[in-house]
């Protein structure tokens, strides 16, 4: 296992330590670790799942695994596909990095994990801990959705659930964090969850035969997807497997928008509070008013020439329709890249379709 390092001021840690962020900065960590190339013509005859690219992953030989990755890109428009991310396991993307924590957190064998979430990603931490046998709790806000909640408690998780919002739920898990004996399995902390999310465009670069198209649309609200998909690129592009990287193209609830008001704003931060209040959506995975990785984020999408888009509430309901009429019934957080379908028409991209709408129903309608 490689080792914790803090982007901001350097502080570095090792994993086994359970240090959950830096000490200094209290942010979150980034890996010391460097992919080493992946060479296309050698992935033939390889495992069906996102392990196939190992030289590129910080842990190898899972016990954990279920089969998670190598998901569906079906072409929707000309210039526009869809990555069927919905067809995990746990069914939603959140699996390409819970695989990678439960694992780290198996080998390091704690007393317990603990993880945050506003439904998906407690759901995949719920299942993988399930797999590798490992005590788990997961604290959600209490108006998380039913079918989330009850499929965190099918896999045996214990189950916190907390008064008041998702801002609140990591609060309260961050306090438990410090327990002794704790992994903290947070997908917003913890850098192996990006490397487990990067497997995203590793995948779309192998389905496309060595390249990328020329935008990567994600939605945001603390970043993982996005940022696991610029380290990908990075590595991919560092290693001469591909001539340019992609535009991102972070997509956010208009109701909750941090990120898309510091980009436009040309701030390095997120604003103040007041400058961008929240209110209810119906994209709850992405309802994040203070995500921690903000500099990161914004740094990656000004770096790849990319933009932020916001969607408003009709148009997520919009979206899920226009999308089951395809055939494809994806949760009302998942649509949110569909909904902003036809901006980015100029050039090819690919969106995420990252929940199942059986976690949530559709999305209900204003009256």
């Amino acid at each position: 296992m490689t080792s914790y390092r803090c982007p901001d001021c350097g502080t570095g840690s090792s994993v086994e330590s359970l240090a959950w962020r830096c000490p200094d900065c209290r942010g979150p960590w980034d890996l010391d670790f460097s992919a080493a190339p992946v060479a296309r013509e050698s992935l033939a005859g390889r495992v069906g799942s996102l392990w196939r690219y190992e030289e590129a992953l910080p842990l190898s030989a899972p016990a954990v695994s279920l089969g998670e990755g190598r998901t569906p890109l079906v072409p929707l428009t000309p210039t526009v596909s869809v990555k069927l991310d919905f067809l995990m396991p746990t069914l939603s993307f959140k699996d390409r990095g819970a695989v990678m924590l439960a694992e780290l957190a198996r080998r390091l064998a704690p007393k317990r994990v603990i993880a945050d979430s506003s439904g998906n990603a407690g759901t995949a931490v719920a299942a993988y801990c399930a797999r590798a046998g490992l005590d788990c709790t997961v604290y959600v806000p209490e108006g998380t959705s039913a079918k989330k909640v009850e499929q965190i408690r099918a896999h045996g998780a214990h189950l916190e659930l907390v008064t008041g919002d998702r801002e609140a739920t990591a609060l309260a898990a961050r306090a438990a964090a410090d327990t002794p004996g704790t992994f903290y399995a947070s997908h917003v902390f913890n850098p192996y969850f990006l490397h487990g999310t990067k497997t995203y465009v590793y995948e779309l670069w192998e389905d496309l035969g060595g390249r990328l198209p020329e935008a990567i649309v994600v939605p945001v609200g603390n970043g993982t997807l996005l940022l696991g998909a610029a380290v990908a690129l990075a590595e991919l592009h560092a290693h001469g497997l591909i001539a340019e990287r992609p535009a991102l193209i972070a997509v956010q609830a208009e109701a909750v928008s941090p990120l898309a008001a510091a980009f436009h704003a040309g701030a390095e931060e997120l604003l103040d509070d007041s400058a961008t209040p929240a209110r209810p959506t119906l994209a709850e995975g992405i309802a994040i008013p203070r995500p921690p990785r903000a500099r990161q984020i914004l740094r990656a999408v000004r770096e790849s020439g990319g933009t932020f888009l916001t969607v408003t509430e009709d148009q997520i309901r919009a979206a899920q329709l226009d999308l089951a009429a395809r055939g494809l019934f994806v949760e009302s957080t998942g649509v949110a890249c569909w909904a902003a379908a036809g901006t980015w028409t100029d050039r090819t991209a690919v969106v995420p379709l990252c929940g199942a709408g059986l976690k949530t129903g559709l999305a209900p309608q204003v009256q």
